[in-house]
């Protein structure tokens, strides 16, 4: 299947040198949970980290960042096709300062969700505190640019914003409490309007251009095949069923925001989802081995804590896998979900 992988790598190199050398964006500032967060987990008191080994092996220095990832996530492909840093800061990251986050910035925090008792699940920041902290960095931001220079970055960022996994299988799925409140097209909704107040607030503060990601095939993801007894572990079609339901929610909330707010372009990335389950159900075709079980430990169910350098079962090349622990993809995943994004990137918000 060599043919068929090195034409696709040749051309997610294209794509990243391409908006690398042509689009104009001057920071890239991320909202979302672990599928973009370089490390903000780091630094408050849940279990749900990833600062340690095997997390960041194959991450320039082969140190863990608190990514959930062996490398990099996708906000950090993106930031450097832009002809940015080659990777997103932490805004709790004391390693760093304004003048670092003035060409990009991570608010994510791994767990998260658009429900405030999804964050509330494993202790991490909600989203309504990454809101808090993003106008907490936009004084900085004025005080070390100056008013006008600190408009202008904020209104031409590029904002990537990936959320709702965990909403569904943190939360409604594992935790009875929404599902005696809500069915789940109830809880889509409700996490529809949540969504939509939360880019109304961000528009509030100046935001402009928006990248918002929807859901994931999650029901192929390692742990929920793992758990997946009666069907001998293929993908729980109901949970993919619903991402692609809650999707089309999305993408009719934003063609409604587009309408509604002047000046505001958001970019809905629904394309992601048939690209990961592409790659997930043609693995070759995109120069990949394994997509059933993850590389780390025996990559059914572990992550976080459970995914450690001491487990004699984690593979030695992660390249050949699709998923790096049972939720989150490799370096080489990202950077292909990454590549696909980059040339519609440019060409909307040139």
């Amino acid at each position: 299947m060599a043919y068929l992988y090195t034409p696709w790598l040749l051309l997610t190199q294209i794509l990243l040198q391409v908006a690398k050398y042509e689009a104009k964006v001057p920071a890239i500032i991320v909202f979302g949970d672990s599928s973009v967060d370089s490390g903000n987990n780091n630094r408050i008191s849940t279990p749900l980290k990833s600062n340690f080994k095997p997390y960041g092996r194959d991450f320039a220095g082969g140190q863990p960042t608190g990514r959930f990832s062996n490398g990099r996530v996708p906000p950090d492909f993106i930031s450097e096709a832009f002809g940015l840093k080659p990777s997103v800061p932490a805004y709790l990251d004391p390693k760093y300062g304004i003048s670092d986050f003035a060409t990009g910035v991570c608010f994510a925090s791994a767990g998260t969700g658009y429900d405030t008792a999804t964050s509330d699940v494993l202790n991490v920041i909600p989203l309504w505190k990454e809101v808090e902290y993003y106008k907490e960095y936009q004084n900085k931001l004025r005080a070390y640019l100056g008013e006008a220079k600190a408009k202008r970055i904020l209104t031409e960022a590029l904002y990537l914003i990936s959320l709702g996994t965990n909403d569904f299988l943190e939360n409604y799925y594992t935790i009875p409490t929404r599902q005696m409140e809500f069915t789940v097209q109830q809880y889509e909704d409700f996490l529809i309007g949540l969504s939509e107040n939360f880019i109304r607030e961000i528009y509030s503060l100046g935001v402009r251009k928006i990248s918002l990601t929807g859901l994931p095939p999650m029901g192929c993801l390692p742990l929920e095949r793992a758990r997946n007894f009666m069907a001998n572990h293929d993908c729980v079609q109901e949970h993919n069923n619903v991402a692609v339901e809650f999707n089309g929610k999305l993408s009719n909330m934003v063609a409604k925001l587009n309408q509604e707010l002047p000046g505001l372009r958001i970019l809905f990335t629904d394309k992601i989802y048939q690209l990961f389950y592409q790659i997930i159900k043609r693995p070759s075709s995109y120069g990949f081995e394994v997509t059933e079980v993850a590389c780390c430990a025996t990559g059914t169910f572990e992550m976080s804590y459970l995914c450690n350098e001491n487990n004699p079962y984690t593979c030695k090349d992660a390249n050949k896998y699709v998923f790096w622990d049972a939720f989150h993809p490799t370096d080489k995943t990202n950077k292909i979900l990454a590549a696909s994004l980059i040339g519609i990137l440019r060409e909307t918000f040139k």
